[in-house]
Parts: structure tokens; sequence; C-alpha cells
């Protein structure tokens, strides 16, 4: 006879397997009144994926917390953490959220994150010229690469399939610095940012800087002193390549600016700005693929210059610097998603 303690340890296994063969990046208990309601996001959709009593679904955000080291006994403060399981031979980190509720009550969120694995550019991109434009960006030896974008438009997945490629086809030492890690990979040194310990990113930074890497893999520029120690590597003969939080290519130079880059550090460092999207494709219903903005060369140098004259750079024209725009108008894309 099962006791309670193994169904829930067997509900919350199924769970994940079940989100798994779904293809959901994220599983979510909601908690309403009397219920918890299962959703699994797959793409941009929540999708609702069935339901729990209270009593059940209680006991698996502990158990799920437990998995995750955190403290089962507090419910009243937010808390996140992660653990790691084979499912099906696929090796997953799962990072864990909770959030208390209005019905005193915690709401869960477990991000799904396949382990040491990379997609070749190619497969995520629309357009294969953007995919071979930016892996010719990162065999420069020195510079910032920038991606910008909205959450969950897959910014991190392309900086991995980049990562990998500098690493087996180019041959170049990397380190990354990343908070959290999401991917485990065999073939390059990650360094998890752990502030508690004192490894914060700017820390973080200067102490690579010091391991002779050839490639520095930033999860994301946050503040004026990563932005600097950052720059700094890129002037020092290191190639850099980050996210940062920005709309569109222009406004993440704006962004940059914001965190005290000059101009003049701009113009002698950054090789190029990727703002990407998902966008579906029509011959396949859940098929999504990245569309890349790639502001580089003499377009990025003109944009430098317009910054410095205060003029407006036409967003519109700088969609045609990938070759997209009209390949996008004949593909008639204007039900897909809007393109900035």
């Amino acid at each position: 006879m099962q006791t309670f303690e193994s169904v829930v340890e067997q509900k919350s296994e199924h769970l994940l397997v079940k989100a798994y063969h779904f293809g959901a990046s994220d599983l979510l208990l909601i908690p309403e009144e009397s219920r918890y309601i299962i959703y699994f996001r797959k793409y941009d959709k929540l999708i609702q994926a069935g339901e729990l009593p209270s009593e059940l679904a209680e006991r698996i955000v502990s158990y799920y917390k437990y998995l995750a080291a955190l403290d089962i006994s507090e419910r009243r403060k937010p808390q996140s953490g992660s653990f790691q399981k084979i499912v099906e031979q696929n090796h997953f980190a799962f990072r864990v959220s909770t959030l208390p509720s209005a019905y005193l009550k915690e709401s869960l969120i477990i991000r799904l994150l396949l382990q040491n694995h990379a997609f070749p550019l190619t497969s995520l991109s629309y357009s294969e010229c953007a995919a071979q434009k930016l892996t010719k960006l990162v065999e420069n030896k020195q510079g910032i690469l920038l991606f910008c974008g909205a959450t969950g438009s897959g910014k991190t997945t392309s900086l991995y399939s980049l990562i990998h490629h500098c690493t087996s086809v180019l041959h170049r030492h990397v380190i990354s610095l990343e908070d959290p890690v999401e991917n485990n990979q065999v073939n390059l040194l990650q360094i998890q940012v752990n502030e508690r310990a004192g490894i914060t990113y700017a820390t973080g930074l200067k102490a690579i800087l010091r391991h002779s890497p050839d490639v520095i893999m930033i999860g994301e520029i946050r503040d004026q002193e990563t932005a600097k120690i950052a720059i700094e590597a890129a002037l020092t003969g290191h190639l850099v390549l980050s996210t940062i939080h920005a709309k569109d290519s222009v406004s993440c130079l704006y962004r940059l600016i914001d965190l005290g880059v000059s101009q003049e550090e701009l113009r002698q460092t950054v090789i190029g700005i990727v703002a990407q999207i998902l966008i579906q494709i029509q011959q396949q219903q859940e098929g999504r693929k990245a569309l890349f903005e790639i502001l580089s060369d003499d377009y990025l140098a003109k944009a430098i210059d317009a910054l410095k004259q205060n003029s407006v750079y036409e967003l519109p024209y700088l969609l045609t610097l990938a070759g997209q725009k009209e390949e996008i108008m004949r593909q008639s894309y204007a039900k897909a998603q809007h393109v900035y």
C-alpha cells in the first residue's frame, strides 16, 4: 500500500516528465481558493494542463522546494533555487521559484533547462544569412557583441550556440559568468555568480581576466561596474559576449551610455548589437525561429556617429541590415509577431 509521501513523490516526478514530453519551457503551479491549476508554458503560450487539490499540491510544492534545497517551513517569502535530474536519459536542470499568494499559499514555477546541449545557430535562425553573419562576428579576436530583446526571446540560447562555435570550431578558451548557470557545458569553464560568497558580476569578471580567456560570456550587463569591466576586457584583447536589457539595437547604444560607457569606447569596442525576437513559422504550427536585427560594420559606425550628433537613426532602415525585411514581406508575415 502506497503512503501519501510516495504518492507525492510519484506525482511530482510525473509532472516533470509530462512537461518534458509536452516540450514546455516552464511548469507552473498556481493556487486558487480551493485548488491549484497546473500550467505549461511553451513559447509564448500558457496552456492549462490540469488541476490538483490544495493539500496534494502544497505537498508537491514542498517536495520541489526540498529538491532545490529551499526552506520548506518558510512560506511567507519568495525563494529560488535549482536541482538537477535525469529525465529519459536527458540531463536537465530545474530552476525553482516560489512566491506567496493572496490565498496564503505558495505559487511555484519551474524552468526546464536541458544541459550540455547547444543548437546550431543555423537551426535556430529564420535567415541562414543572419546566422552566417553572427558566426563571422565571433571570429573577431576582441570587441563586444551584445544581444538584446524581450524576456523569452531566446537570447541565451543564441549565446550558447555561438559559444559552442567558439570552443568546437575556433578552438578558443571560453569562460562564462552567469547568474544562474542555465546550461552546463563540458567544453567551457562556467562561473556561477554568488553574491553571498562575494562573487558578483564585477568581482567575477576581474578574476576571469587573470585566467587567460580568449572569449568571455557574461550572462547580463546590468550595472555600471560590470559595463566598465566588460569594456576594459574588450580593450585588452578579449572577445566579450553578453545580453543587455534594451528594446532594439539602437536603444542598446543609449543603454550603454546610461551605464557610463563613452561614445569613443563604443566606437572602439562594440563590434555588433543583435536584437532578437521569435516568430512563428507558417509551415510549422508549433515551430519558432529567431529573427535577428544585426547592427554592425558601417551601419554601427553610422549609428554611433548619429549619437554624437543627437540625430534620429531610422529603425525601419536598420531592419534591412540582415536582408530580412523584404523576405518577411514576401512570406506574408504581417500576421506574425510585430517586429519592433
